[in-house]
């Protein structure tokens, strides 16, 4: 793949941010204080009445959610010949999901904001952002893959749109619903950029191989 190494470089870019913010956080985590906090209230300086938008908008990241729509998604994408898709879609929330973000809550054991009431029941520690790094990953997987699979370009363009505005949200709602600090959300977007941009060269390439064996077996 001819750009590899431009989306390497943004790996590397994103993945240097989310280091830097990862030893903030361990080692000068008060020094954190006054730019999440700021963030916090002017995030719930928005109207009362988005409450139930905001409640309804980060159950799309919740784990039984992402369990229902990864197991839809991988069996649309295996059954309509974009095995490359499928695979690279279950590894991506695998490894980062399942594997590297519950690893490093327990390394960084970040307890939650306690500036607010939590809107919803969260057990598990606060840095990086569960939901924030499930939702890249799961959509941001989803964007990638559109640029590839959908041909017609307006289809395209509005599916990566809307997905953004889906991942943003997700973010946005840990923070308004009390569960999260600002750099929880920020730690995990970088953690799952940082992911997809590293690994999608090589799903092209691999979907680019499986595409001309299907084309030599016709």
């Amino acid at each position: 793949m001819k750009n590899k190494p431009y989306y390497h470089l943004a790996g590397s870019f994103t993945l240097l941010l989310f280091a830097a913010l990862c030893y903030i956080v361990r080692f000068y985590p008060t020094t954190l204080q006054g730019f999440d906090t700021t963030i916090i209230k002017t995030v719930h300086r928005l109207s009362p009445a988005m409450d139930n938008f905001f409640l309804w908008i980060t159950k799309f990241a919740d784990p039984l959610t992402i369990v229902i729509l990864t197991v839809v998604f991988l069996g649309l994408f295996w059954f309509n010949k974009e095995k490359p898709t499928a695979i690279w879609l279950a590894a991506n929330l695998v490894i980062i999901s399942g594997g590297v973000n519950q690893l490093l809550k327990l390394f960084f054991q970040r307890e939650r904001p306690t500036i607010l009431t939590h809107m919803v029941t969260e057990h598990s520690y606060s840095f990086p952002s569960g939901h924030s790094v499930t939702s890249m990953i799961l959509y941001g997987t989803l964007i990638f893959a559109a640029g590839v699979i959908i041909s017609n370009k307006t289809l395209q363009y509005v599916i990566q749109v809307l997905l953004g505005l889906l991942i943003f949200g997700i973010g946005l709602s840990r923070i308004y619903v009390g569960v999260h600090f600002p750099t929880d959300v920020l730690g995990g977007f970088l953690l799952g950029i940082s992911w997809l941009l590293f690994t999608y060269p090589y799903y092209r390439h691999q979907k680019f191989v499986y595409d001309m064996k299907m084309i030599g077996r016709k």
